[in-house]
């Protein structure tokens, strides 16, 4: 949106910065799968509002790990669970062995848990989420970066560099300077919708808001289904699987 960036503050990951002309004093929003906004008021600078931030780094921090807790009660992941990307599908099982096992091969992310240990208990999920997450970022540098690279092509766009992250809340950004960081969790998504982010971020190249002429650029890049794929992202979080 207009009047919004993003910057990577220490301690605290991806903060988007809001300028607002209804807000009458800094302040910090913190929402499931959005992260961190700072919102600050039209007339103060971004410098004081940072400041305002590491001021309350501790209690962002206490309060993003429990929304963290309450993203991750979404997803629950067991025996019967059905996950597939384009390069590996998910295993879970027991086993005898107290320690859980990850093992990725010939397409199949396999996860064994000690059968004396609940499958929904957090020490568990974790170490599932750790290798979904894992198998994911593999297969992301292996294909979004070419992906990007072609598209970038097809459209005469030049960007900087292009980096693959776990990004908390954005499928994707697209910097100042022009660097493209896209979120490993783009590979869960249907071919078209990855074109579709890759090619949003490719637009910010030109145009750095989401003001009119982004969206007619960005309409023309989707042969007019631009709407209609902003839309049908909708349906997908960067954290419930």
């Amino acid at each position: 949106m207009k009047n919004e960036q993003l910057i990577d503050i220490p301690e605290l990951g991806e903060v988007t910065i809001r300028m607002s002309a209804k807000a009458r004093r800094i302040s910090i929003r913190l929402k499931p799968f959005s992260g961190v906004t700072l919102i600050v008021p039209q007339g103060e600078s971004i410098k004081e509002g940072i400041r305002f931030l590491h001021e309350k780094r501790e209690w962002i921090q206490a309060n993003l790990r429990k929304l963290e807790e309450k993203e991750q009660k979404l997803t629950i992941f067991d025996e019967h669970t059905r996950f597939q990307t384009r390069s590996f599908a998910l295993r879970i099982s027991q086993h005898a062995n107290p320690k859980v096992r990850l093992q990725l091969k010939d397409g199949i992310l396999q996860v064994y848990y000690p059968a004396n240990v609940p499958v929904a208990s957090p020490e568990i999920q974790d170490t599932i989420r750790f290798g979904i997450e894992e198998a994911l970022r593999m297969e992301a540098k292996r294909f979004l970066p070419g992906r990007l690279a072609w598209l970038a092509q097809q459209h005469n766009i030049r960007y900087q560099n292009v980096t693959i992250k776990n990004l908390k809340s954005r499928w994707g950004s697209c910097s100042a300077t022009n660097n493209i960081n896209l979120n490993l969790h783009l590979m869960r998504l249907p071919a078209e919708l990855i074109d579709y982010v890759l090619l949003h971020e490719l637009c910010h190249v030109h145009e750095k808001n989401h003001g009119p002429h982004f969206w007619a650029r960005l309409d023309i890049m989707c042969n007019g289904q631009a709407r209609q794929l902003d839309k049908a992202m909708k349906d997908y979080q960067t954290k419930i699987y």
